[in-house]
């Protein structure tokens, strides 16, 4: 397909000049992310000619992580089929995290779970004053994904990074701005304009050493995403089996408090 504006089910791709824009449009879900939402979200990373990305969500969310219906079918289905799945890393990281064109995140409302994953995948963050960061994986009983084990230290500090792990404490703008999760927090009305000047910036200088620069940050900065992938996978693996997973999810669908057992 040629470049420009695609049609996909779950998000949207707009070219504007040398810059591309990826909106996740669910927002009846919150632009919670389906096994289609994965697919599409790679396929527009993978295939783009643009210089830069932006990616955003349709209001009133940036993502609220992966839709729990649709994980909670696919595990009870893998669970009764036995399936063993090779652990790695989930293609759309792997995508996201080896792209050479630089991707700002616009983050205009709630970024959770594995949407504050991709929030972290991308070079650069603006925030709308909206805005809103959790690594909720720990109330699901769960660990997170690559990017927050890595890239949130890098950015946040260990200390800061392991307490937002471990509690699975949701930040407001101002907040990630001041910790340095963000780079900006701008009047939500004004979000896409800034993200999209900054953008234009980087895609006005020469593509070839914009695209070095970031391969040589990756080899500086990065570990081995397919290591890390595979050990996130297998005791993701593990961890979906508890009791204690099973309760965060319930309790999460009741509304109600969790009591976890410790299994």
């Amino acid at each position: 397909m040629s470049e420009g504006n695609r049609t996909y089910t779950e998000l949207v791709y707009e070219t504007h000049g040398h810059v591309g824009v990826i909106t996740i449009d669910r927002p009846e879900a919150r632009n919670a992310l389906t096994h289609t939402t994965y697919a599409e979200l790679a396929d527009a990373v993978e295939r783009t000619e643009a210089r830069c990305l932006v990616i955003t969500g349709r209001d009133p969310a940036f993502c609220s992580g992966d839709d729990v219906k649709q994980v909670m079918k696919a595990v009870g289905d893998a669970a009764v089929a036995g399936a063993r799945l090779e652990p790695r890393l989930t293609p759309a990281a792997g995508v996201l995290l080896r792209t050479d064109v630089p991707v700002i995140a616009a983050v205009n409302g709630p970024a959770v779970g594995w949407g504050m994953e991709l929030a972290l995948m991308a070079d650069l963050r603006v925030a709308s004053e909206r805005a809103r960061f959790g690594e909720l994986f720990v109330k699901r009983g769960l660990c997170c994904d690559v990017a927050c084990l890595a890239r949130l230290a890098q950015l946040v500090g260990r200390e800061r990074t392991a307490e937002l792990l471990f509690t699975g404490e949701l930040v407001d703008a101002d907040t990630a701005r001041s910790i340095g999760l963000v780079g900006r927090v701008v009047p939500h009305d004004e979000l896409l304009d800034a993200a999209l000047e900054l953008a234009e910036r980087i895609a006005a200088n020469p593509p070839l050493a914009v695209q070095a620069l970031k391969r040589g940050l990756r080899r500086a900065l990065d570990p081995d995403w397919d290591d890390l992938g595979r050990w996130v996978s297998t005791t993701l693996g593990e961890l979906f089996t508890t009791d204690d997973h099973r309760e965060g999810v319930a309790a999460f669908l009741e509304k109600r408090d969790p009591v976890y057992s410790g299994r």
